[in-house]
């Protein structure tokens, strides 16, 4: 599972962001509310925490901006604002739950494994489908007619981004990033191997779909209509 932390507090982000690694959440942070936007759209993320009160954007704007285009992630409001006033404007603009700081992480902890537990529209979280193919995110799983083929957990990580993202030219940092962490010191050879690995497994199962070099830049996944040309 992985989690976006919105959070501008630096002594909080850092402290939660060690907490959810250390109960196994892939967990991503930023400090603003622009940044926030940009990364929610990537559609990568199981569960956003999001502070109402971040710059540039505050996070109301940012929740009513992801409702408004249909974005249905689960979102944890973690805020200072505890008056109901203040959690009944946050819930009607489409959070899911809303936790008043200072709060104990348990509690926390305890309204994340709530909202996972809540049952999900498979069409709407599990399948991802773009041209003539298929990924199941929960099963690592590519398919295209009659072929299958299973892919690794980093493997799975990157083909998720490029199904949500199809068309767009995706920088190699924005891949590290998000595939192997924001601190991550991987090097971008790895990337390269990897996006090998994926041209391998689409052609396998026979998919129109192609992941393209965009030279100096990163990748953009197409889709050739019978079948796609790696640049």
């Amino acid at each position: 599972m992985r989690i976006l932390l919105v959070e501008d507090d630096e002594k909080l982000k850092l402290t939660l962001s060690f907490q959810l690694k250390k109960e196994h959440f892939e967990t991503d942070t930023c400090s603003d509310g622009e940044e926030a936007l940009y990364y929610i759209r990537l559609g990568i993320y199981d569960l956003i925490l999001l502070d109402r009160m971040v710059p540039l954007l505050p996070g109301d704007k940012v929740l009513e901006i992801i409702r408004s285009e249909n974005i249905v992630t689960p979102v944890i409001i973690l805020t200072a604002l505890g008056e109901v006033e203040d959690k009944i404007a946050g819930l009607d603009l489409g959070a899911d739950d809303y936790l008043v700081k200072p709060f104990d992480f348990e509690e926390l902890m305890a309204r994340i494994r709530c909202i996972f537990r809540r049952p999900r529209k498979l069409e709407a979280y599990d399948i991802l489908n773009l041209g003539n193919t298929s990924y199941y995110i929960y099963e690592n799983k590519l398919s295209c007619g009659s072929k299958n083929c299973s892919l690794s957990k980093r493997e799975g990580a990157l083909m998720e981004i490029f199904f949500k993202n199809a068309s767009q030219v995706l920088p190699r940092e924005l891949l590290l990033s998000k595939v192997w962490g924001l601190e991550s010191e991987v090097e971008m050879g790895n990337l390269d191997n990897y996006i090998h690995f994926l041209r391998r497994r689409l052609k396998t199962v026979g998919s129109s779909l192609s992941i393209q070099t965009i030279r100096g830049i990163g990748f953009s996944m197409k889709d050739g209509g019978k079948g796609g040309k790696d640049l």
